[in-house]
């Protein structure tokens, strides 16, 4: 973006303007849809607090409006990408420059995992309000309970998420470490270029996704729903 003289877009409008352009791309698979919480945040309500429903028919079908005028400014291959494939396609293609909302994987900014070098940052703001929260991800580790020695797979556990493992072995094997506080990392990837994204707002302050049994199959149906509302302008264009 640099190199093409863009300047990064800082609010929604901004962001609109260059979708429109064709250098934008927003991961719009069903469940990653779904996952897009924070322009409910950012219309005041905070999803999965009601033990009715996840947010009011009124701020969810505004926020659909929004996430549908979103996509409906980018590629029609939006729809059937993930942000692993999403970022695959900006590291070895020269079409899309900008990502607004994805989970920050962060081997995508290591030199040399990929043709090109992606940089995490901040998030936009809409509506004049503050800046967007993003959705916090990841996998965890835990212990079956068919465990036949708990007390080694605990320490197993505890030495995997201990700051000194984080911030080298783990780091140096390619995870991604789950710490807010990076620290003195190992020096044979520079941490600037890894880390950066860990300092900015968006992962200061996350919106977190639910971990109620039966949740997996509720953003697959759910999600489809919200990504076929989300393509209607397109189909109808057709």
């Amino acid at each position: 973006m640099e190199r093409s003289g863009i300047a990064l877009p800082k609010t929604l409008e901004e962001l609109l303007k260059l979708a429109r352009r064709g250098l934008v791309a927003v991961p719009a698979t069903p469940v990653d849809s779904l996952m897009h919480f924070m322009i409910c945040c950012a219309l005041g309500e905070e999803p999965f607090v009601s033990a009715d429903s996840v947010v009011s028919r009124e701020t969810g079908v505004a926020a659909l409006g929004k996430l549908r005028t979103l996509v409906d400014c980018c590629a029609r291959e939006c729809l059937d990408r993930n942000p692993i494939q999403t970022y695959r396609e900006m590291v070895t293609g020269d079409r899309i420059l900008y990502c607004p909302f994805a989970y920050g994987y962060s081997n995508y900014s290591r030199p040399g995992f990929a043709p090109r070098v992606l940089r995490f940052g901040n998030l936009v703001t809409m509506g004049g309000a503050s800046m967007l929260r993003s959705t916090l991800g990841g996998a965890g580790l835990a212990i079956s309970r068919r465990c036949a020695n708990l007390s080694l797979a605990a320490a197993y556990l505890e030495f995997v998420r201990s700051l000194i493992c984080q911030r080298g072995l783990y780091f140096d094997s390619g995870g991604q470490p789950g710490i807010a506080r990076p620290g003195k990392m190992s020096a044979s990837i520079p941490r600037p270029t890894v880390f950066l994204h860990l300092h900015c707002k968006p992962w200061t302050k996350p919106t977190c996704g639910p971990d109620m049994t039966g949740i997996c199959d509720f953003k697959t149906t759910q999600g489809r729903w919200c990504i076929n509302f989300s393509s209607r302008v397109e189909i109808a264009k057709k």
